[in-house]
């Protein structure tokens, strides 16, 4: 009986009790597929924040200039002498007219100041004379400089020093024409404090219309 119920498990194809199944080669890749997939789901997560991290910081910080880079304007003062530089001039330029321009110009802007790019395009300036001119200008206590990073790179930022003295402000003065200039001194009987000529004319100054922008 025993050897019979034997050869009858065995010609139905079963296997005998309490041996595992084999799993099919099919499913067998398709697991080795999964974990596979499974382990390189982190690495490529953890390559897309690195990723989203650097395009966020943005070209200003990935192109950043180095700190002890040196300015066109930097190098230029090394190559010149002081004298060179205080004695500069561009061919053909009336300098007094040019400085005095560049002053005006910066009043207007007060403490915010202007970058140098934007002031040697509205004076039609190359950049080499422009950054030579600053030098002379700032030698000359007519502005200021301060060296700042704008689009990943090393400028300077431009501020008036002195205010141009307009001439508006002489138009008309008695003392230009007074008879008795010489006479006139601060404790003489003749004097700025008491001359009415001036009272008048500083009157008129205050009341007079200002010129539409």
């Amino acid at each position: 009986k025993a050897a019979a119920a034997k050869a009858g498990s065995v010609s139905s194809g079963g296997p005998p009790k309490g041996a595992a199944k084999a799993a099919p080669p099919k499913a067998k890749a398709a697991v080795a597929k999964d974990g596979a997939k499974a382990a390189a789901e982190p690495k490529a997560k953890a390559a897309g924040k690195a990723k989203a991290s650097a395009k966020g910081a943005g070209p200003s910080q990935e192109q950043a200039a180095p700190k002890d880079e040196k300015t066109p304007e930097e190098k230029i003062e090394e190559e010149m002498t002081d004298e060179e530089i205080e004695k500069f001039e561009i061919e053909k330029t009336d300098m007094d007219k040019l400085i005095n321009r560049i002053s005006e110009i910066l009043s207007g802007f007060e403490d915010e100041g202007m970058l140098q790019n934007d002031l040697w395009k509205k004076l039609k300036l190359n950049a080499r004379d422009g950054a030579r001119l600053s030098l002379r200008l700032e030698r000359a206590g007519i502005i200021s400089r301060e060296k700042i990073l704008e689009n990943g790179r090393w400028t300077y930022r431009f501020t008036a020093s002195k205010t141009p003295v307009s001439t508006q402000s002489m138009e008309h003065a008695p003392c230009l024409t007074c008879p008795v200039e010489q006479k006139c001194t601060v404790d003489g009987e003749i004097s700025p404090q008491t001359c009415e000529l001036i009272e008048e004319w500083v009157l008129a100054g205050t009341k007079r219309p200002k010129k539409a922008a």
